[in-house]
């Protein structure tokens, strides 16, 4: 449970009419939050919802009250506020229910879903240790253990998409249970479904190569015009950009590294690096349309193995040694 009442309220929480009922306008849920209005959601009282909203202390998760109002419903719809699926909770019965919940995590984890600098920062200090230790711990490896943690990190920082839509895993966090509970079983989770892949890919081996040694080799005319729009695209980028390419793609250092280099925080990094690789998707799209191929074209062009093209990617992305990026960056790492 949250570790108790906070004495100061969220200064960016918005105002409510003494006396009223706080319900949902439909429209209100935003994209990264990866919750649905819902439909039929019982109000909650003013004066519950301010006892709520300073017991999760929502100056550190970035929330406004409207915002931490919709979550907690959102919670208790998922579980019928704690009542048998067949009956219909009264007005006691979801106030207990929500006091219940870990509402200072339950805050903290959807302001993450949702891009709250406050929460990731609160986040990254509060859980990264614990969450490396509890991933070395389940993999029984320092290497496997950090790999594993660096991974559910890129997902929680919202790295992938679910119908082309940024997703996180905290959007499922319903705050019934601790976060760091919740963290190490989804770890856990995570390890199971790398373990049954890898199984997948040991069977599956001798296909996949038969697979691959009949595929049809790409044509030289389309992999020199992939070249050409891959070097035009790679020389138009900043120095910081290539460095964080080069880094994190082709040296393989982790988003910890990378926010360590540049004094930032990881979820600032892993926003960056989703962004650059958007951005670089795009813009190669544009240019090999440009230069004659169809959509349907320029999209197979890009799922070329790099190792087809006679383009040196580090040498494209590698910056200047005058660069005073990269010099501080190289006198951080020292």
């Amino acid at each position: 449970m949250d570790s108790g009442p906070s004495q100061s309220a969220d200064p960016g929480a918005a105002a409510l009419p003494a006396g009223s009922e706080v319900t949902l306008p439909v429209g209100l849920t935003t994209v990264s939050s990866g919750v649905s209005p819902l439909s039929e959601t019982p109000a909650i009282p003013e004066k519950l919802l301010r006892e709520l909203s300073s017991r999760a202390d929502l100056g550190i998760s970035g929330l406004c009250e409207l915002e931490f109002a919709e979550v907690l419903l959102s919670a208790g719809a998922k579980s019928n506020f704690g009542a048998l699926s067949e009956t219909s909770p009264g007005e006691a019965q979801r106030a207990a229910f929500l006091r219940s919940l870990h509402l200072q995590d339950l805050a903290l984890a959807h302001g993450c879903a949702r891009g709250k600098e406050a929460a990731w920062e609160r986040f990254v200090d509060r859980f990264r240790a614990p969450l490396r230790e509890a991933a070395i711990a389940i993999t029984r490896s320092t290497s496997d253990g950090e790999d594993l943690a660096d991974s559910l990190f890129s997902e929680l920082f919202g790295l992938t998409e679910r119908d082309g839509r940024r997703w996180s895993p905290f959007t499922t966090y319903s705050g019934r249970g601790s976060l760091m509970g919740w963290l190490r079983a989804t770890l856990a989770q995570r390890q199971v479904d790398r373990h049954r892949s890898s199984r997948r890919e040991t069977e599956l081996a001798g296909d996949e190569i038969a697979a691959s040694a009949s595929a049809p080799e790409p044509e030289p005319e389309t992999l020199a015009h992939l070249g050409r729009a891959l070097s035009g695209t790679l020389r138009t980028l900043a120095p910081e950009d290539r460095f964080l390419l080069t880094a994190y793609f082709l040296d393989g250092r982790t988003l910890l590294d990378l926010a360590r280099v540049l004094r930032v925080h990881e979820a600032t990094i892993s926003r960056r690096i989703r962004r650059l690789t958007g951005d670089l998707h795009r813009q190669l799209l544009k240019k090999l349309e440009a230069g004659g191929m169809s959509r349907r074209a320029a999209e197979e062009a890009l799922g070329t193995d790099p190792r087809d093209l006679t383009v040196n990617l580090r040498n494209l992305l590698q910056t200047s040694p005058e660069s005073p990026f990269l010099q501080q960056a190289g006198q951080d790492r020292a």
